[in-house]
């Protein structure tokens, strides 16, 4: 992708470009899903072994709430739109607006403890309508004012899932893992390129929120039925 994934991903594309020319998000039901499924899904983003075990949170009219809770301090969700990159690259902050969006992840027990709140957050402000900018804005001050937890080790999110839908031009994409890798910068990573097989910052490059990408091999995929 360009991804992700935002976030997720992994998200690019021309549709997505076009899309940002909407001033207004689809209604909020087009976003929710049928709980049992949802957690099916969150499920699929990590294997059984850390899943099963997992707390798994689903999206409610009023954020994120807990469904399951587990015992290993893993915490899986479905992340929406809102969840694509905060401040770069900017084009692909419009997913916000593609309520077709879902992108299961499985934070470790360190994303759970700074990453999870941001991404809360994010959903929260525009599930109440706010455009990516002042979403950017608000994200911002929060972690200025220590609102959100400061980020200062590296922290780990499984987005395995062959079910997760990135984007009109991402789709599917390859299961990957997302690396929180503050103020990193894809120079320091050797300049590889968004969408290729090798890791690359994807999301916010220099900002406490970058984001490093690595894909993994597509056999390790795991599908929502069943889990």
């Amino acid at each position: 992708m360009r991804q992700v994934v935002w976030v997720v991903l992994t998200l690019t594309s021309c549709t997505a470009i076009a899309s940002a020319q909407t001033t207004k998000y689809p209604p909020l039901e087009n976003y929710l899903m049928d709980k049992d499924a949802e957690i099916r899904l969150a499920r699929s983003a990590a294997p059984d072994t850390i899943s099963s075990r997992a707390t798994v949170k689903v999206l409610t009219r009023t954020g994120y709430e807990v469904a399951h809770q587990g015992d290993n301090g893993f915490v899986c969700l479905v992340m929406r739109g809102w969840s694509g990159p905060t401040y770069t690259p900017a084009e692909l902050r419009s997913v916000a607006y593609d309520a077709a969006v879902r992108a299961p992840i499985c934070f470790d027990t360190e994303a759970a403890r700074t990453v999870l709140l941001y991404y809360e957050l994010k959903t929260k402000l525009g599930m109440a309508g706010k455009t990516p900018d002042e979403i950017a804005s608000a994200v911002g001050a929060a972690y200025k004012k220590g609102e959100l937890p400061k980020r200062n080790s590296v922290a780990f999110g499984y987005m395995w899932s062959a079910d997760q839908f990135l984007g009109s031009e991402a789709g599917h994409w390859h299961p990957h893992m997302m690396v929180y890798s503050p103020y990193y910068k894809n120079a320091m990573l050797g300049d590889n390129a968004f969408g290729s097989t090798l890791p690359a910052v994807t999301d916010d490059a220099g900002t406490p929120f970058a984001i490093i990408v690595i894909p993994v091999d597509d056999q390790l995929a795991v599908k929502a039925h069943g889990k």
